[in-house]
């Protein structure tokens, strides 16, 4: 009973599109070059930057992209 109010609550979100794609992307690479500031590298080594760096940057980035497609469709430019 409790998860179909909740469902009823929940905001309708952006069908997937190239658009929305691009938009994933380039937060993703936001997030990325924004863990490259980090000055601390651990772990494996891949040009210069580190899997930890790569990991923690696309989680950021998702974060990001979330944020700006469900931003966006509410503005109405998705």
């Amino acid at each position: 009973m409790l998860s179909h109010v909740l469902l009823a609550a929940a905001p309708m979100s952006q069908a997937w599109s190239p658009t929305v794609a691009i938009v994933m992307v380039v937060a993703n690479v936001l997030g990325v070059l924004a863990a490259t500031t980090v000055q601390k590298k651990a772990g494996p080594q891949f040009g210069g930057i580190s899997l930890a760096q790569v990991v923690g940057g696309t989680c950021f980035g998702h974060i990001l992209g979330a944020g700006a497609i469900l931003g966006l469709t509410s503005q109405g430019f998705i």
